[in-house]
């Protein structure tokens, strides 16, 4: 049996000592784990693009995973830190809704546990640094074979965070910028489900900016022009062949996308 895998998401920047802080801790409750960084350099307290980046990458990973995030803008308040058993796995993450945008009509309810169990914990909790001091040693333990119901009483309300959601209607499909990716490819939430199929033509916007080429690949465009093609996640994506629209159009996360028919 392989070696019990522990990721990481933060946002506490690259090469940082609260990233050492986190791995030591969690290779002293277990020192067999395997501990696999996700991504730490999300905008400080960034909750919308941590839901982002956790719904993109967490269902790509194996049953049985224990996936530690820790961007906790709320850290040192009453706000819980729980424990979610979801599609297999277990997600140990402050109770700020960030989390939840994982979740699909139709899975079924998360198991959600609250951790109070602090003989899980460090022996000393800074007001400051949970993710040290409970959840990393909380998933350690998880990883021994402490059940997620050890760690604390069950739950059945948390905080929800909502992403924002493309409006359909019969002459348009309106959205915005979800993400700007390191290549300045703007990823909207705009389904290519929802647009007009069969070779009926429609017109993307990007505020009032017109994108005329559609193409399946970037190779299908000449280097610095502007596409819109679909992103592997199945989203309308806006880029510039070997180039950035973000510079090009002055986008962001927020920004207007507009399909009309």
């Amino acid at each position: 049996m392989a070696d019990p895998l522990v990721t990481l998401t933060t946002d506490f920047g690259d090469d940082s000592t609260y990233v050492a802080a986190l791995k030591g801790v969690l290779l002293g409750v277990n020192p067999a784990v395997r501990i696999l960084d996700l991504n730490h350099t999300l905008p400080p307290q960034g909750l919308r693009a941590t839901a982002v980046f956790l719904t993109e990458a967490l269902p790509w990973f194996p049953p049985g995973t224990t996936h530690v995030v820790v961007v906790d803008p709320g850290v040192g308040t009453q706000r819980a830190v729980l424990c979610v058993e979801w599609a297999g796995s277990r997600i140990i993450v402050p109770d700020n809704g960030c989390w939840t945008p994982i979740l699909r009509p139709g899975d079924p309810d998360p198991v959600v546990h609250r951790l109070t169990e602090s003989k899980y914990w460090r022996p000393t909790v800074s007001s400051t640094f949970h993710g040290r001091d409970v959840m990393a040693p909380a998933a350690g333990h998880l990883t021994l074979g402490v059940e997620p119901a050890a760690l604390g009483p069950r739950m059945d309300r948390w905080v929800r965070l909502e992403l924002p959601r493309a409006k359909v209607t019969a002459h348009e499909v309106r959205g915005e910028v979800l993400e700007v990716d390191r290549f300045g490819n703007l990823i909207s939430n705009v389904p290519v489900a929802a647009l007009p199929a069969g070779g009926r033509e429609y017109a993307v916007r990007v505020d009032d900016q017109l994108v005329g080429l559609k193409v399946r690949t970037y190779a299908e465009a000449t280097p610095g022009t502007l596409v819109a093609l679909t992103s592997s996640n199945g989203m309308l994506e806006i880029a510039v062949a070997q180039g950035s629209a973000a510079k090009r159009l002055r986008a962001e996360a927020g920004t207007q996308v507009v399909v009309s028919f």
